[in-house]
């Protein structure tokens, strides 16, 4: 498979689509069975991959089966949830647990993990040192939307090799230019994205989309553009992807890549697209440097409100909830959500607080 191509397969079942797509990738030829082998899905929290939000543990078993009938045994599946989610609790509910008994499989809760510095540029890094010990590295993203980067695929997957505190730091420098940075000093050797029903209103699902399809390819740069692409959405909208570019991590011109269908006629006929709904929500919040599990709960509790129609009557103006570390130390007026925003008058505390109890912290106001 050459750097420039990119495979897709339709269908429902994650398990027989990914086994197709390797036996055309071959992806053992050249790798020594005593390879060590990395799988990272997306595991950023404990829902299963119904709801869209977590990778299919069908198709990370038809992964494992597929090496070790070829002789390969050091398979090891890695990750860390999001901040304020454990990785042993995703790991029950999404299935890997059993998956990993049934097949022998190493689990690696990288919250335990210990950290190395790796340096691009004038950026230094902490990465777990787990996913640098593999000799082969596939990356199992989900297709979906990300209520700040608009935009989750292979790049930002690998948010989940780095630890808790490094995962607030990127959100204090803006998400973009650390997460392209992080694919410059943790190489990817194949990403295989999860497409079959990812949420493309939130990160954390709730509302999974069916879009019927597994991608593969060995440029994670490409792999987003076209992720992009197929969301309806502009590259320059998800500018890490043209920063990796920059870097040289992959190629974002979609021009000189060459897709490959193998199963055209089983493509859905239905139309998805990138839901605009948490940019529409996101007027009412004043948001400084949020991780992705507060803000993402905040959205989501907007998100409901205004489904069962209370949202207009909490009479918010713009930008009227604060969020996110840029708001430590700061006191006075005004309403926030979260531990960071425990100065002011009025907030929910949590770190992250649950969607429901922002739900129940903003519905009082309308209720008093």
């Amino acid at each position: 498979m050459q750097r420039n191509q990119l495979m897709v397969v339709y269908g429902d079942d994650p398990y027989t689509m990914v086994e197709m797509l390797l036996q055309k990738i071959k992806p053992e030829e050249g790798l020594p069975r005593t390879a060590k082998i990395g799988l990272k899905p997306n595991l950023v929290l404990d829902k299963p991959a119904s709801s869209g939000a977590t990778t299919h543990p069908e198709l990370v078993e038809g992964i494992i089966k597929y090496f070790q009938a070829r002789g390969y045994h050091d398979l090891r599946i890695m990750e860390s949830s999001w901040v304020g989610a454990q990785t042993e609790r995703a790991f029950q509910v999404c299935g890997y647990q059993e998956l990993a008994a049934r097949y022998k499989v190493q689990l690696i809760d990288l919250k335990r993990d210990r950290t190395v510095t790796k340096r691009v540029g004038t950026f230094a890094l902490e990465v777990c040192a787990s996913p640098l010990e593999v000799d082969y590295l596939i990356n199992l993203p989900v297709l979906k939307a990300h209520c700040q980067t608009e935009l989750t695929c292979a790049l930002k997957n690998l948010k989940g090799f780095i630890p808790d505190a490094e995962k607030r730091r990127y959100h204090r420098m803006g998400l973009h230019q650390p997460i392209a940075h992080l694919a410059a000093v943790l190489p990817t050797h194949l990403t295989i994205v999860d497409g079959i029903c990812g949420d493309l209103t939130f990160e954390e699902g709730g509302n999974p989309v069916p879009m019927g399809r597994v991608i593969a390819g060995r440029d994670p740069v490409l792999i987003d553009a076209y992720a992009a692409a197929l969301l309806g959405l502009a590259a320059e909208e998800v500018p890490y992807i043209g920063i990796a570019a920059g870097l040289g991590v992959g190629a974002d011109d979609l021009a000189k890549a060459e897709i490959i269908e193998f199963n055209p006629e089983a493509k859905p006929a239905q139309p998805f697209r990138w839901s605009r709904r948490v940019q529409s929500l996101a007027r009412y919040v004043d948001e400084r440097e949020a991780c992705s599990a507060c803000y993402g709960s905040l959205i989501h509790a907007l998100h409901r409100l205004e489904e069962e129609g209370e949202l207009n009557r909490l009479g918010l103006g713009e930008k009227a909830i604060k969020i996110g570390q840029g708001f430590r130390g700061v006191t006075g007026e005004g309403l926030g959500v979260g531990v960071c925003t425990r100065g002011l008058a009025s907030s929910v505390p949590g770190c992250p607080p649950t969607a429901r109890a922002i739900k129940e912290f903003l519905g009082k106001r309308n209720r008093k």
